[in-house]
């Protein structure tokens, strides 16, 4: 299927938006691996060097296959690949910080529904479930590369119709309504870039 301009746009530019971002950090991580392990965990530290370089090299495959990009399910490969790639350099990041990995993408609604609907069940059971925009825009089944207008109206819409208060307080729905909050907030800040901030995880 292809993408059509509007569309292909909004994926490169996202994409792009993406690798720099990924690409400025792995700079700083390179950086900060040469100031605190060189001296002291080489052995480590050219490992890291090695891993991040490759990081480098493969946003650098990605990023000339994007301004290519005419297809929808060449746009799911390369996503996937991108995510992949992001996976690997918070593997290193870790390492070079020595802490435990941090969980990607996370949800910071589950919170606000659980309370809404009076506790119970585990909010973050279903995380962790989306891993591309495509797969977010269809979960809220809206047309890929909609507005984010468009995103948040659907995102609404939908949760309001699943939550527990709208339906006699029947919560069968959660894990719907749980997948469909992980998409609205993967494509706030994987595709659109709009952060995290309070008065943008107050969907109501």
């Amino acid at each position: 299927m292809a993408l059509n301009n509007h569309n292909r746009r909004k994926f490169v530019a996202g994409m792009t938006r993406r690798i720099a971002q990924l690409r400025a950090q792995t700079e700083k991580s390179l950086d900060f691996a040469i100031e605190t392990m060189f001296q002291e965990r080489t052995e480590a530290y050219l490992h890291v060097e090695e891993g991040l370089l490759e990081v480098d090299r493969m946003l650098e495959v990605v990023e000339e296959e994007v301004e290519h990009i005419s297809e929808l399910n060449t746009a799911q490969r390369l996503e996937a690949r991108l995510e992949f790639i992001e996976d690997r350099f918070e593997e290193f990041e870790s390492e070079i910080r020595q802490r435990p990995r941090r969980r990607r993408n996370k949800i910071n609604l589950f919170n606000f529904f659980k309370a809404a609907a009076g506790g119970g069940g585990d909010p973050m059971a279903a995380a962790g479930e989306v891993r591309s925009a495509i797969q977010a825009f269809e979960i809220l089944e809206i047309e890929f590369g909609s507005s984010l207008l468009a995103v948040t109206r659907a995102f609404r819409e939908r949760a309001k119709k699943l939550h527990p208060d709208s339906r006699q307080g029947d919560r069968s729905s959660e894990p719907e309504l749980r997948k469909i909050i992980e998409a609205y907030q993967y494509l706030k800040t994987e595709y659109f870039g709009t952060g995290g901030s309070e008065s943008a995880q107050r969907p109501f």
